[in-house]
């Protein structure tokens, strides 16, 4: 069950950054560090965070493109007023098979070395720590909602 505090933290991030990207989304090209601002305090929050709609719904290509650069910003879904855009965005902001194979590994990894009293592993030569669990995680459950739905 949701705390009322988590739920008016949440509700202010996505209506700040749907206000924010309403009002400048013909300059996000030069004002990369509000979306990456906006990320870190939804992340440090604990909170999903929704890149702002796209209005045009006749710009398919568009849409896709406002979809790729959210999810490289590290939003976590688009705000979608249409349903003809959930394919899109889901396949703009769905982890990879590769993604998902490679967080399984590190959930596997990880768990296995806190078992034996470690508090980190390498997997595939790169230092895994707790927050790249967390991750890892996040990604395994993103993926499992969008295939539930699907």
């Amino acid at each position: 069950e949701a705390d009322t505090a988590d739920i008016t933290i949440s509700s202010s991030v996505t209506f700040a950054s749907y206000w924010l990207m309403s009002r400048i989304a013909k300059f996000r090209a030069e004002f990369p560090d509000v979306d990456i601002r906006l990320v870190a305090s939804a992340r440090a929050a604990g909170v999903a965070i929704m890149d702002g709609v796209y209005l045009d719904l006749s710009d398919d290509e568009g849409f896709a493109a406002s979809c790729k650069q959210g999810a490289e910003l590290g939003f976590d879904g688009k705000t979608l007023i249409h349903p003809k855009t959930l394919a899109a965005a889901n396949e703009a902001f769905a982890p990879s098979d590769d993604e998902v194979a490679f967080s399984r590994k590190i959930i596997a990894a990880h768990a296995e070395a806190e078992a034996a009293g470690k508090g980190v592993v390498v997997v595939d030569g790169k230092l895994i720590e707790n927050l790249h669990v967390e991750n890892a995680k996040r990604l395994v459950a993103l993926a499992e909602a969008i295939a539930a739905r699907r």
